[in-house]
């Protein structure tokens, strides 16, 4: 499965099997993980065999079955949710050419003692369930290109193809609270947009990711 592939594959998943990942799963997502933390400065931890997280009182949302997940911590800062978001993505997406399935969690976990490091400075960002779901998730209503970007006759084939993409990415709520603004040549600039929910910035992050895969290019974002 290719990353284009996996991107129109993946949907959130909430309800999994009661079945281990493998060991090769385990050893492509820690190999994934240890590269991203070294590049990204981030601190990203993969739970395996836990079930109390998504059980204690803050755990609504409909989650059964989760035993492992991805603890998404990074230094404090003000890009740390747009880079949890984009790098986060890239290992939903890896999960899902391995065979699994994932969902982003914002809020509805319960942090447990003793289950990852956070280091002085670092906090927790987000939390994202992976494992063997129960069905491979179902896809939603998706805003359209003309909605989240100044797409037209005038921009080129591949930017209005990103943004087909970039409507894919996981949002909170389905919220798709961004923007993407065609510059020239290979300039874009992507932008968030207000949302009392929150989550704008990471789910940026998430949405560039998808820009960037469907765009089959070097994108040179423009601030």
């Amino acid at each position: 499965m290719t990353l284009q592939e996996a991107v129109k594959a993946r949907h959130t998943v909430r309800k999994y099997l009661d079945k281990a990942l493998t060991q090769e799963q385990v050893q492509a997502l820690q190999a994934k993980i240890d590269q991203i933390n070294q590049k990204a400065d981030l601190h990203i931890q993969l739970i395996q065999n836990e079930p109390k997280a998504f059980k204690g009182i803050f755990a609504y949302g409909k989650f059964y079955g989760v035993k492992n997940y991805l603890v998404m911590i990074g230094k404090d800062s003000k890009d740390l949710d747009e880079k949890i978001g984009y790098y986060g993505q890239e290992l939903v997406l890896l999960a899902q050419t391995l065979g699994l399935n994932t969902c982003w969690v914002g809020l509805s976990y319960t942090k447990i003692k003793n289950t990852y490091v956070l280091n002085e400075g670092e906090k927790v960002a987000a939390y994202i369930s992976i494992g063997f779901g129960e069905t491979q998730g179902y896809g939603h209503k998706i805003k359209t290109p003309w909605q989240v970007s100044n797409v037209s006759n005038n921009t080129p084939d591949w930017f209005r193809q990103a943004v087909d993409f970039a409507l894919l990415a996981p949002t909170a709520i389905n919220q798709q609270k961004f923007y993407f603004e065609y510059i020239a040549d290979n300039k874009v600039r992507a932008k968030r947009i207000f949302s009392i929910v929150g989550y704008t910035q990471m789910d940026l992050g998430i949405a560039k990711l998808h820009f960037e895969i469907g765009a089959d290019r070097n994108i040179d974002w423009v601030e």
